[in-house]
């Protein structure tokens, strides 16, 4: 919780103390597919999710922008066999940090993320038998990963995204000798005010 606090924080004191000339603030929510990569993985299978938060634009120029934000994502993965299921869903609050591109419209965004858990569900459906967890023990509570992403932005304030979210850290928490990491496209409608 401590760390969570800790980054409000640091995006609400950033953009207080930012005096920039280019400074907006912005709303944004979309749809995620998750799903695992890393060590057999093969046979899983995407969850549909979403995601919802908020963001801090901060233009160095016309060009360059630096973005953080703060978002709650849906994640996990489903894997199917001879008729036994296993549904894993992870809920995370994201803080992306991001370097944008601004091409008078399109832009372009990468950078590093730090994702906490916040709630874990797992359902088992075995033998026709349903049981379901919510411990997050056996889980990392904290997820580095990167983002890529590409979208458009009007002056007047709405955008449009497409972003692929990469894990570099083990969901597993000690690690296991088989290596899984968040694997997240994400489509994002979102609001920036306070623009040109």
């Amino acid at each position: 919780m401590k760390k969570i606090v800790l980054s409000l924080a640091v995006l609400v004191g950033a953009a207080t103390a930012a005096q920039a000339q280019n400074v907006t603030f912005g709303i944004k929510a979309g749809v995620n597919l998750s799903n695992v990569s890393g060590d057999n993985t093969d046979n899983f299978k995407s969850l549909v999710g979403a995601n919802a938060g908020v963001a801090a634009n901060f233009g160095f120029s016309d060009l360059l922008s630096f973005q953080p934000e703060l978002l709650y994502s849906m994640k996990g993965a489903k894997l199917e066999e001879g008729g036994d299921k296993v549904e894993s869903r992870l809920n995370y609050l994201d803080v992306p940090l991001l370097l944008k591109l601004n091409a008078d419209g399109p832009f372009f965004e990468a950078g590093p993320q730090v994702g906490f858990l916040v709630s874990q569900k797992t359902t088992y459906d075995i033998g026709g038998v349903t049981n379901s967890s919510t411990s997050t023990d056996g889980t990392r509570k904290v997820d580095l990963g990167y983002v890529l992403g590409v979208g458009y932005q009007a002056a007047s304030g709405p955008s449009l995204g497409l972003r692929y979210n990469g894990g570099i850290s083990d969901l597993s928490d000690p690690s296991t000798t088989e290596k899984n990491r968040n694997s997240v496209f994400q489509v994002q409608l979102g609001y920036m005010f306070g623009g040109k």
